[in-house]
Order: C-alpha cells, then structure tokens, then sequence
C-alpha cells in the first residue's frame, strides 16, 4: 500500500510539471517519425524502373553522430532556455542543456536531429545539425561558465565520445562553424582544459619551424573553418585558440599555432 501511494504521488507530480504538454508534444512527434521509419521504401515518380516486389536490407542501424558542437545560451537562466526549447515558433533546440548548478537537461535523443547549429560549416560538412551533439550551456554570453557546469560537461563528453566513437577533432563550438554569425562559446570558455582531456584539439609551438610557403587561410581551411570570409574566420579561430587577441590580423607567433593545429587535423 506505502509503494503504491508513493507510485500515485510520483504521477500526480510527473502530471503537474510545467512541461507536462510540450512533453507529450514530444512523445507524439517522436511516435509520428517513429511510423515513417516503419515503412518501406515507397515508389515515388522519379521515373526508375522499380522492381514489382520489394526486399528489406536486413543489415542496417541507426544513423550516429559524429560531431559535438558546444554553445552557451546567451540567454539569463537555464528555465529560460528550457521554455524557448519548448516554444514550437522559436523552432530552437538542443540535445543537452547544462545549468549553472551542473544540473544536465538530455532534452532530445541523441539519434534525433536538433536545431542547434543553423547555417554551418565544417570542412565539407555543410549541415552540421545532421551529424552532432548539440550542447548548450546556461550563460549570458559574458560570465565566465561555472566549475559545476564544466565537471558536468566533462562527463557528458566522454560518455558521447565512448559511445558513438567520436574523433577527438570534432569536438567543436558553433563559432567554429558559423564564423562571423555566432560567437559561442564566449572567451572564457576553457578550450585548452577540454583539449587534455581529449576533447578537441590544442596546439604546441615549441620548436615550430614555419615552411617558407606557410598559407594561414589554408591552414585555417584545412582544420575547418570557412574561410569565404577571411576576416570571420580569423576572429572564430582566435575566439576558440586565441581568446586574448580580438584583433583580425595574424601574427608570427599565431601562424606557429595555426602550423601546429594543421598537422593535427591534416
């Protein structure tokens, strides 16, 4: 009787969270995709010569992320975030939110595609929405990320490396990838902590010899910026490697970096 009184008390407050509606929004999305993907191919009119009897592949599996695109909220609380995520018209999202307090939201399904990073660019990735992690941490674009919010995001991204074999390079932020629109991460993020853990790349200038020849855009290009606009990328690269330096010029000591990050991404 005690179990069953406390079952009832755990549904009555399941049933009065305040996101009680957008949840079963989800869960009806989530079973309409969940149709589309129990149907077999279906004859369309592109013209092909379909075959009269159709035969399923049995070898197949889900498609996996390969990426991890980290972001701060540039909004006042980690609530805020959660109800813009949940407002269909801002048509915003994100796998994971990480508050203040450490506290980890997993608002979406890792196999699911979020809409997180918007208009990008990484390497010949042109749609990074359909290939990453989108992980969103509470901040207001200028306060330094907190030591909870960090430990937390640690553990998170060794848990998506381990399980979808994610290279140590891609592990990115969303000004990497939409450099000149977006600039998140802010500067205090710790790039360099993440990078020792394996998370992400980071760059050692001792003893670096610079080819004569040495291109600093084809370097950038190479790590994987766009560099359509060179000034954009410039100040995406120095936001992530460089964060001291706001200026759009490269210098000497910059290129030894950018020559020590190319032969890690090459």
């Amino acid at each position: 009787m005690k179990y069953l009184y406390l079952l009832i008390i755990i549904s009555v407050f399941a049933a009065c969270s305040p996101y009680a509606k957008t949840n079963k929004v989800y869960k009806k999305q989530a079973k309409e995709y969940s149709k589309l993907l129990r149907e077999y191919p279906v004859k369309d009119s592109a013209g092909l010569l379909y075959a009269d009897t159709w035969v399923g592949t049995t070898n197949f599996s889900m498609r996996r992320p390969n990426f991890v695109v980290i972001h701060h909220t540039a909004q006042n609380s980690c609530e805020q975030t959660l109800t813009t995520f949940t407002l269909p018209r801002t048509q915003v999202s994100a796998h994971y939110v990480i508050c203040k307090d450490g506290t980890v939201h997993h608002m979406l399904n890792d196999l699911l595609r979020a809409h997180h990073a918007g208009v990008s660019r990484w390497g010949n990735n042109t749609d990074l929405n359909s290939s990453s992690i989108g992980i969103e941490i509470d901040n207001n674009g200028t306060d330094s990320f907190s030591v909870q919010q960090i430990s937390s995001l640690l553990v998170l991204l060794g848990r998506l490396k381990r399980a979808y074999n994610i290279p140590t390079t891609n592990f990115i932020g969303h000004a990497d990838v939409a450099p000149g629109r977006k600039v998140d991460p802010n500067r205090t993020f710790p790039w360099q902590r993440l990078a020792e853990q394996g998370y992400g790349c980071w760059y050692d200038t001792a003893g670096v010899q610079l080819p004569a020849d040495f291109n600093p855009m084809q370097a950038l290009r190479i790590i994987g910026y766009s560099v359509k606009k060179p000034e954009s990328a410039i100040a995406s690269f120095k936001l992530h490697f460089v964060p001291s330096d706001s200026s759009l010029t490269i210098t000497d000591e910059q290129k030894k970096i950018l020559w020590s990050l190319q032969k890690k991404y090459e």
